[in-house]
């Protein structure tokens, strides 16, 4: 034992940092939390690598004081504030109707096409994302609106629910969103920068979807039938309803973009609106104590991700993992882009086993690293570079790319949480059910994911026109 314990003492950092990582990952497979599988193994980490140098006794002291500390740090940043402003724009949207204002909106627009009111949840998904960083919280308001709309007018029930799963992904793209945020201040990037370059690829991969739904609609036509077209009148008379989502999306934009305001203000004004919205039309104390305490719920669940995964990261730090990892990917005989296929590869994979924000957090510490140091490094010019984009170029077109993978988790299967919520919410859709009718939506990822690779203008374009890329 003394032998073994010696041994574990002798062993390098980087060995330190692969054995702990490897614990983590099983501990996340038995299916532990990621927030306490990262914590446990972070806080084990260091504990380890302090013994080494200090003796157990004081090294344990010294872990114990800094995985007490990093959460307070970390978590009271000012731009982890924009997280919880942004989901209370997405429950407030919902209780002042505009879910179904935009839903109804859309019908009337598009219903007539094949597959119409597929295509109508997708764009009105869309539309609430922009008002919403929650793509769980999307899910489950349009499983309640749009799927009973579907069934009634006999749309594959599968089908119908995989439409709701898949368009509620949308949010983890379309600013304002969550995970943009979080990958925004785990690469010390900018939070306006990035939710802006999130705006077109959210918007392009809409209109992939609303194509992938028309063309199955064609190709089965019981699929998807249409709705009863509308005339002009009866269009025009559903816009007003749904303008306050374009009032917010404008004061987000102009406040950003503009640089008005931060993005912290622009989500703490869009939240004011929505809550005088929906006062004005009569949300009683009920359904506003709702609306804070699911923001609260949904807020805490990524804060308790963010605090155990950060003190996993401050451990990488010591344990030198990203710099050897970023060393290792640099060393590789191979063309840069085929290196960051097969990285996207592996998150697809991970993210059948874990959640969108946890993959993220864990990953991203030692892969942006990695990413960079493909490129060219941090200081590389767009003309020299693996890419042909700067660094801050690379920082923001692969966090776009990597926010697009992880909306995958949200629809795969055994985690997919998209398709659990809905599932949840529509008893007379299974989970299996939702599983099946999402599998078309994964060429269309696919598709959207090769369209920003070939074509990383479209994500950098609205940043560049900021200063940046």
């Amino acid at each position: 034992m003394s032998n073994l314990f010696d041994a574990m003492m002798a062993m390098s950092h980087t060995e330190i940092g692969i054995w702990v990582t490897g614990a983590m990952l099983l501990f996340v497979l038995i299916g532990v939390r990621v927030a306490f599988a990262a914590a446990l193994a972070g806080f084990l980490g260091l504990v380890w690598i302090f013994s080494a140098k200090l003796g157990f006794e004081r090294g344990f002291l010294v872990a114990v004081k800094m995985a007490g500390t990093i959460p307070h740090s970390k978590v009271s940043t000012l731009a982890l504030s924009l997280i919880p402003a942004f989901i209370l724009i997405g429950f407030l949207a919902y209780h002042a109707g505009l879910t179904r204002s935009l839903f109804e909106a859309a019908k009337r627009w598009v219903g007539w096409l094949p597959g119409g009111m597929g295509v109508a949840t997708v764009f009105s998904t869309a539309g609430f994302a922009a008002v919403s960083g929650a793509s769980v919280a999307t899910s489950a308001v349009f499983a309640r609106i749009a799927v009973p709309e579907m069934l009634k007018l006999g749309y594959d029930k599968r089908f119908a629910a995989g439409v709701v799963a898949a368009g509620g992904t949308l949010a983890s793209l379309i600013p304002p969103s969550a995970i943009l945020v979080i990958y925004a201040i785990i690469v010390e990037q900018d939070v306006g920068a990035l939710l802006m370059a999130g705006f077109l690829p959210g918007m392009v991969s809409a209109l992939i979807y609303a194509g992938l739904v028309i063309g199955l609609a064609k190709w089965r036509r019981n699929l998807g039938p249409p709705a009863p077209r509308y005339d002009w009148k009866a269009r025009l008379a559903a816009l007003p309803a749904a303008l306050p989502v374009l009032i917010v999306v404008g004061i987000i934009f102009v406040c950003i973009y503009g640089g008005v305001g931060t993005p912290t203000e622009a989500g703490s004004l869009g939240a004011f609106v929505i809550l005088c919205l929906a006062l004005y039309k009569g949300m009683r104390w009920k359904e506003l104590r709702g609306a804070l305490l699911e923001t609260a719920k949904l807020t805490v669940m990524i804060f308790t991700i963010i605090w155990g995964v950060l003190i996993y990261v401050r451990f990488l730090g010591f344990a030198d993992l990203p710099h050897a990892f970023a060393e290792w990917i640099g060393g590789l005989h191979q063309s840069p882009m085929v290196t960051l296929l097969l990285i996207l590869c592996a998150y697809a994979v991970l993210g059948m086993f874990m959640d969108a924000i946890g993959m993220l957090l864990l990953t991203l510490p030692v892969v942006y690293p990695a990413v960079i140091a493909l490129n060219g490094g941090p200081d590389v010019v767009a003309a020299e570079s693996a890419f042909g984009l700067s660094a801050v170029g690379v920082s923001i077109w692969f966090g776009i790319i990597v926010v697009k993978m992880a909306e995958l988790c949200l629809i795969t299967p055994p985690i997919g949480l998209n398709c659990f919520v809905v599932a949840g919410v529509r008893p007379e859709c299974s989970v299996q059910d939702v599983f099946r009718g999402v599998v078309p939506f994964f060429a269309a990822d696919v598709t959207t994911i090769g369209v920003l690779i070939a074509l990383p203008q479209i994500v950098l374009w609205l940043p560049s026109q900021m200063g940046f890329g």
